[in-house]
């Protein structure tokens, strides 16, 4: 089966500022603006940026990188003087996890959507019945 994410529509404020912030952090290609729209492209899938005046429900959004990227992306953090974590309940500020072997990462974007980088795909090494994830029941 090839089913691929397209595109996710996320709320903004401030579309142009709201894509760029984005754009920026990644390293990617800057967003185009179509009709309504501030798309920032990454892959196969697009983040298509609105304006809304609505109360903004903050979203999650997770991207996998390379190891160099991470390292791109987490020195424009740190330059930007941006609040980070290393985990999605924002309690270790200032760190990043080494959860499955890899590297990941949380902070805000202007609108408070929680962004996030992994260099491995949580679940992908390390981690077990008897070794569980440090998040697998965090909640309960």
């Amino acid at each position: 089966m090839t089913i691929h994410l397209n595109h996710t529509i996320v709320s903004a404020r401030d579309r142009e500022g709201s894509a760029q912030f984005l754009s920026d952090i990644l390293g990617v290609a800057a967003p185009e603006t179509v009709g309504p729209f501030a798309i920032v492209q990454i892959g196969e899938t697009s983040l298509d940026f609105v304006e809304t005046e609505e109360e903004i429900h903050p979203q999650h959004y997770a991207f996998s990188v390379n190891e160099a990227e991470f390292d791109a992306i987490f020195q424009r953090i740190k330059d930007r003087g941006l609040s980070y974590w290393a985990d999605p309940s924002r309690r270790n500020e200032g760190r990043i996890n080494t959860w499955d072997g890899g590297r990941g990462m949380y902070w805000d974007d202007p609108n408070g959507h929680l962004l996030e980088i992994i260099t491995r795909p949580y679940g992908s090494g390390g981690t077990t019945t008897d070794n569980p994830h440090p998040l697998v029941g965090e909640n309960s």
